[in-house]
């Protein structure tokens, strides 16, 4: 945590489509006992119920998805390109199978318990405000339901109040 300095959400100075949709992220949730994570490309930051938010949804398959579930907070890391290989592992290799956070070489701590990654460039901590699995039926678009949902493991979408942000410090 000595490298991080934390900062205001109204701070951040990233392109969001950029960061989610394009660098990726990681969802990590856990206790002192078990951490999970997941590679996540789909969700969003903005405002909602008065508060700084971020949106993330996950799939019920998905071993993350009982750890976010199960605590109160979760965070998101963000990383820098040269751990994009260690990222695409992280979101294609299930932690029930196999301790993938030891095999992939990075370094879980925490803030006020909430487990994010110690080689992230910037890391939100989140507090769960808002849990609803994502129905088809309101889907506007077909091709939407018959391209992301055709096997019918709908998305939980989960709204998060962003309750800190850390940046890594510049040398």
């Amino acid at each position: 945590m000595n490298d991080f300095k934390e900062i205001s959400p109204e701070a951040l100075r990233k392109n969001p489509f950029q960061l989610i949709g394009k660098e990726w992220m990681l969802v990590t949730a856990g206790n002192e006992e078990k951490v999970n994570t997941m590679t996540a490309s789909w969700g969003g930051l903005g405002v909602m119920y008065g508060k700084n938010v971020a949106f993330i949804v996950i799939r019920p398959q998905r071993y993350t998805k009982e750890f976010v579930d199960r605590e109160e907070t979760f965070s998101l890391s963000f990383f820098d390109k040269q751990y994009k290989k260690v990222l695409n592992y992280l979101g294609t290799v299930s932690g029930r199978n196999e301790d993938k956070i030891a095999k992939s070489g990075l370094t879980v701590v925490d803030a006020h318990e909430t487990p994010f990654f110690d080689e992230a460039n910037l890391v939100m901590i989140c507090k769960k405000l808002f849990k609803q699995p994502l129905i088809t039926d309101g889907l506007l678009d077909e091709k939407l339901k018959n391209t992301w949902y055709a096997n019918g493991d709908n998305h939980t979408l989960y709204i998060a109040e962003i309750t800190q942000v850390f940046k890594r410090k510049q040398i």
